[in-house]
């Protein structure tokens, strides 16, 4: 059997039953926030890098309590170009992912940004970094997870693939699993049918390279 990093599969902890799924909500929409209208359009297809990014969070739970991860994805090749987690799902969290993904690429000018109406999202610390790096914003109209469906896909793949069956002792644990998958694993790695079975890093070096 394949150990992981973090994963906790021990002889003893593959005989304990299986817990029910624990659900968290992680969109608070109920606020006075200014939020944006859904300029993205469930137009998932984009022709070139760092035009269109879609961000989200997620929870993974672990024996100490939530941990929330909160991604960039860029629409162009999936890849996620910005994470952050957190023991809080507080603004924090979104601003720290933004800030990594700005720190990686490039955006260009009048870019799109894609997200929930969540009260992060909507926060003016996350707006006001949005602005400073003129990019435009655009949000998922109310309870409509469709509208943000490459985020969802992604956290789909990943706790199906990944954390499923996984039992972390501790944040930390489950911190180090969820690097170890997204930078290398599924940003190198991970082949995408809507990338022509490449991995996201496959597909943008083949694009820039023009072949």
């Amino acid at each position: 059997m394949r150990e992981e990093p973090g994963g906790e599969a021990n002889e003893t902890e593959r005989i304990q039953a299986r817990h029910k799924r624990r659900f968290k909500a992680t969109t608070d929409s109920n606020h006075d926030l200014p939020v944006h209208d859904n300029r993205l359009a469930r137009s998932f297809d984009i022709s070139s890098p760092n035009t269109t990014w879609a961000a989200d969070i997620t929870y993974i739970w672990t024996r100490e309590g939530w941990l929330y991860l909160a991604v960039i994805l860029d629409l162009f090749s999936r890849k996620v170009v910005g994470w952050s987690m957190s023991e809080r799902m507080e603004k924090q969290l979104v601003i720290d992912a933004l800030s990594m993904a700005l720190g990686r690429r490039k955006p260009v000018i009048g870019m799109l940004h894609h997200s929930d109406r969540g009260s992060q999202y909507a926060s003016k610390e996350y707006q006001a970094l949005l602005k400073k790096a003129g990019i435009g914003c655009s949000m998922s109209r109310k309870a409509n997870c469709w509208d943000n469906a490459v985020a969802e896909s992604f956290f789909s793949t990943l706790k199906r693939e990944w954390v499923h069956g996984k039992r972390y002792r501790t944040r930390s644990n489950a911190r180090a699993d969820i690097f170890y998958y997204i930078e290398t694993w599924y940003n190198r790695k991970r082949r995408h049918s809507t990338l022509g079975y490449l991995s996201p890093s496959e597909f943008e070096w083949k694009a820039a390279a023009g072949l």
